[in-house]
């Protein structure tokens, strides 16, 4: 029987997530990282981007998460996000109007803040779509 470590994925409104997982594969800062059971300490700024569980006998789970916090200790990992979504669950439609209305936003900049902030929901919607192609290609 494989080792597994415990999961906790959590968005602002609810628990998206909570069960064991063989791997996690989470977009850090620094890059994506890989955590296995009894992994190092760690916390850990998130991008916006796809986070991956390994549950064992070949099966995947994927969820996007807006960015956040990064929690791991040896036997947990925990996943806290403004916004989590099981990717089964992302409107890539609605994603793309996002990434529009953004881009048009930047487009129309009048402070440094409205800059920010679009830049911030240009990047949030381009790992929405990324996340939904890559699920296309997994399925």
């Amino acid at each position: 029987m494989a080792m597994t470590i415990h999961v906790d994925i959590v968005s602002a409104e609810e628990q998206i997530f909570s069960g064991p997982a063989e791997m996690v594969y989470a977009p850090a800062i620094m890059g994506e990282v890989g955590i296995a059971p009894r992994h190092t300490p760690l916390i850990s700024p998130l991008k916006p981007g796809e986070v991956r569980l390994d549950i064992g006998n070949g099966k995947e789970e994927f969820f996007f998460i807006s960015g956040g916090i990064l929690e791991v200790q040896p036997h947990v990992v925990t996943v806290l996000s403004d916004t989590a979504i099981r990717a089964d669950d992302l409107d890539e439609a609605a994603a793309i109007e996002a990434k529009r209305r953004a881009e048009a936003a930047l487009a129309d900049q009048k402070t440094d803040i409205d800059v920010a902030k679009a830049r911030a929901e240009i990047a949030a919607a381009a790992a929405q779509i990324a996340a939904i192609q890559k699920l296309k290609i997994n399925r």
